[in-house]
C-alpha cells in the first residue's frame, strides 16, 4: 500500500473540522484501522466514506461512541443481508427462466 492510498489524520481532521481524538476513538472501538508510517498516522482512502457516515451519526445525531459502535455494526449487517438478498434473487431468476 502506497502513501497515495492514505490520508494523514491531521489533514483529514483539518479538512472536516473534527478533532483527531474522534478518529483515535474510532480505532479504539475497532471501527477503522489507522496505518502508521514514518511516525505519521494515516487512514486508508477507502475508509473515508465510512468515517463520514460515523461522523454524521456522532456529530449530527449526537450518538455517543458506544451507540455509534452498535449502530454502525447493525448498519453493516443490514448491508450484508441486502447483498445476500440480491444474490439470492439473481439465482432465483436464473432458475425461473429455465
Amino acid at each position: 500500500m502506497g502513501v497515495t492510498d492514505l490520508i494523514s489524520i491531521t489533514t483529514f481532521c483539518t479538512h472536516y473540522k473534527v478533532p483527531a481524538t474522534f478518529i483515535n476513538d474510532l480505532q479504539d472501538y475497532e471501527l477503522i484501522e489507522i496505518v502508521v508510517s514514518d511516525n505519521v498516522d494515516y487512514i486508508e482512502i477507502t475508509q473515508i466514506n465510512e468515517v463520514e457516515k460515523m461522523m454524521r451519526l456522532h456529530f449530527d445525531l449526537n450518538i455517543n461512541l458506544e451507540g455509534l459502535d452498535a449502530v454502525y455494526n447493525l448498519l453493516q449487517r443490514v448491508e450484508n443481508l441486502q447483498s445476500e438478498i440480491t444474490t439470492l434473487n439473481n439465482k432465483l431468476r436464473l432458475y425461473e427462466d429455465l
